[in-house]
Formats: structure tokens, C-alpha cells, sequence
């Protein structure tokens, strides 16, 4: 304990720097694919969709690390890379494993809120067509926050799967929690130590994802529990 007590401050950076790629990572992942969800839920033209389905397919069938090596260990190699200014990301571990993040993570969101929103209840859809609501209005107003609820509990695992494979970051020489504990390993040669504390910090880190998705989840079925609550309270 006496290592890890005088150790604890690396294992701390190491936390916020696996904090900033997994939220940095998700966010603009989200912002990908949400448009990508609608197109391949939308558009029926499968020459339209068949770079976006490429993309999802790519994404969900090969591993994480993979993809990190081909875009850390890859890119360099195209000398159009290198002369453009592309290669001032491309040259630095953290811009590689945020971008394998976010487009591994992109690929899965696709098809959770793709799910999502071909299984709106067709009486929603008939509700806001019965008042005069446009497309994009019905897509705004209704489609997507049901499609968004229904797809919290899923979307709440892939968090937790990138907190998971934030740990492959180490594997391209960034120091986050993973990347600390490998190096307070090879310092005092004391395993057990070294990845205990890992494996407390990522528990810490998903129990309070959980927490916040549960939260989450609780407010968006208020209207759900009313109705709950309204069956079960007996006739007269």
C-alpha cells in the first residue's frame, strides 16, 4: 500500500486523461450519429446508404485496437498525410486514440439510435401527421427525444464499453489509468498493486456512469410511471 499511497497523484492524471478521451470521444461521436441514424433510417436508396452501412459495418467488425494501431501506425506512412497539415494530429498519440474513439464509437451509436428510431410506435407517428406536423417537425418533436429515451439503456453500455477500451490507449504510449498502473509495475515489479488500483479507479469511474444514466433514465419515464401508477390504483 505504501507504493500505491505515494503512487496515487499518476493514477489521479491518469483518470482525467481517460475522462477527457471517453467524454470528448462520445460527444462528438453523438454529434456523427445522430445524422447518420437518420439517413440510414430514412432513406430507402441503398446506393445512399451504402456508404454509411460500410461505415457502421467497418466500425463494428474490427477490434478497437486495431483501428488504433492502422490510424497511430498508419497514417504516417502516406506521404500526402505527412505534407499536410493533417499531420500535426496524426503525428500525436492523443489526436490518434481520440479519433479511434470517436469513430469507433460513432459506428455503434449509428445503429443503437437507428434501432431507436424505426421502432417509434407507428401510433406516435399517425398522432403528429393527424395535427399537420411537417417531417422535420415530427422528427424534432417526436421521433427523436422517443427515439433518444428508447435508446438511453443501450447507449449507457457503449459508454460503459468505451470506458472499457479507453484502457488501449496505453498500447500507443499515453499515460491514462491503464498507461500508470503499466508504469508503476515496471517501476516497483509489484502487479497485483499496480492493477488493483486500475481496476478501483474504472470501478469508480462506471458506477457513477451507471449512477448518471440511471438518473437519467428515472426523468425521461416520469410520464411512464404516472401512467403506472394510474393502473394500478383499483377501480371503484
Amino acid at each position: 500500500m505504501d507504493i500505491i499511497a505515494g503512487e496515487i497523484t499518476g493514477y489521479f492524471e491518469g483518470l482525467w486523461l481517460t475522462i477527457q478521451l471517453v467524454s470528448i470521444s462520445l460527444f462528438i461521436g453523438l454529434l456523427l450519429a445522430v445524422p447518420l441514424a437518420i439517413i440510414r433510417a430514412s432513406v430507402k436508396n441503398w446506393y445512399a446508404n451504402a456508404p454509411i452501412r460500410a461505415f457502421v459495418y467497418v466500425m463494428r467488425g474490427t477490434p478497437l485496437l486495431v483501428q488504433i494501431y492502422l490510424i497511430y501506425y498508419g497514417m504516417g506512412q502516406f506521404e500526402l498525410i505527412r505534407e499536410s497539415f493533417l499531420w500535426i494530429f496524426f503525428k500525436e498519440a492523443y489526436f490518434c486514440a481520440l479519433f479511434a474513439f470517436t469513430l469507433n464509437t460513432a459506428g455503434y451509436t449509428t445503429e443503437i439510435i437507428r434501432g431507436a428510431i424505426v421502432n417509434t410506435s407507428f401510433g406516435e407517428i399517425e398522432a403528429a401527421k393527424s395535427v399537420g406536423m411537417s417531417k422535420l417537425l415530427m422528427l424534432r418533436r417526436i421521433i427523436l427525444p422517443s427515439a433518444f429515451r428508447r435508446a438511453l439503456p443501450a447507449y449507457g453500455n457503449e459508454v460503459i464499453f468505451m470506458i472499457h477500451g479507453s484502457s488501449l490507449a496505453s498500447a500507443i504510449t499515453l499515460v491514462d489509468i491503464t498507461g500508470y498502473a503499466i508504469k508503476v509495475n515496471s517501476r516497483y515489479y509489484a502487479p497485483f498493486e499496480a492493477y488493483i488500483t486500475a481496476a478501483i479507479f474504472y470501478m469508480a469511474l462506471i458506477f457513477t456512469t451507471i449512477w448518471v444514466f440511471k438518473k437519467i433514465e428515472y426523468r425521461l419515464s416520469g410520464h411512464l410511471r404516472r401512467q403506472d401508477e394510474i393502473t394500478l390504483i383499483p377501480s371503484a
